[in-house]
């Protein structure tokens, strides 16, 4: 991330967690327009609850700005429509539903703005998703892991957010799924959505990444590029040396 990049997202001393337990602490990370960063650490760093908190899903506290502006009294629903989407870790899909009308729920935000283009959005997704296509009456309930994965990123593309907020796109699934979904986040990019990617796959979240931030209790314990991350003997040490065997994207 360099001095001259257009910041899309501002977090500057964030904190945050569940009623009186304090997850986040003082917490500080930039994104600029267009890039992927990602926020690696390991299982209870506070991952999911920075994601969670940018979202308005829980309270929080500190400086939050997005385009320039504070979100501090903006609602959930009001960062949607700012252009904010998040797949959260569980991906949240109405199971009972058919697969298209899992995507079409997901263009809402376009629709509040009067925009038109959701056909045109749709077909966007099964280019990018062709299993979806292949699939798109069947009942989300009845999907492969991997293909849950797929549909929960596809509806929040829907909505054409300038923000992308993934929460573990790769946990519970098969080594090549996850090959593919990080190759999804790669094709991303050329879009230009910002991507905020939280992983506990370090190897294949640096790789896809532009800058990185290491999250450990609750605090920044590292941050730089991604490169000079994927460098980093702490990183190597900690992070890098038990995925090697689990992912080679």
């Amino acid at each position: 991330m360099t001095a001259t990049s257009e910041l899309l997202l501002e977090v500057d001393g964030l904190h945050a967690g569940y009623g009186r337990a304090e997850v986040l602490h003082g917490l500080t990370l930039k994104a600029a327009k267009g890039s992927v960063v990602t926020v690696i650490g390991p299982n209870g760093a506070g991952k999911s609850t920075l994601l969670n908190a940018l979202m308005g899903v829980l309270p929080a506290r500190g400086g939050l700005r997005y385009r320039g502006r504070s979100l501090a009294q903006r609602t959930l629903e009001e960062r949607v429509m700012e252009g904010m989407a998040l797949v959260p870790e569980t991906r949240a899909l109405f199971g009972t539903m058919p697969v298209e009308d899992n995507l079409l729920l997901g263009g809402f935000r376009k629709v509040r703005l009067g925009q038109g283009g959701a056909a045109s959005m749709l077909e966007q997704v099964y280019t990018l998703f062709p299993r979806l296509k292949e699939r798109r009456m069947q009942l989300a309930g009845t999907l492969s892991g991997g293909e849950r994965q797929m549909l929960a990123v596809g509806r929040a593309l829907m909505g054409q957010p300038d923000l992308l907020m993934l929460d573990e796109p790769s946990l519970g699934l098969a080594p090549l799924v996850v090959k593919e979904i990080f190759r999804t986040i790669e094709g991303l990019r050329a879009t230009g959505v910002t991507i905020l990617l939280v992983e506990q796959n370090a190897r294949a979240a640096l790789e896809v990444a532009d800058h990185g931030y290491v999250l450990e209790m609750g605090e920044v314990a590292l941050e730089g590029s991604a490169e000079q991350l994927a460098k980093d003997p702490r990183v190597i040490d900690t992070y890098l040396g038990a995925s090697r065997q689990k992912s080679a994207v």
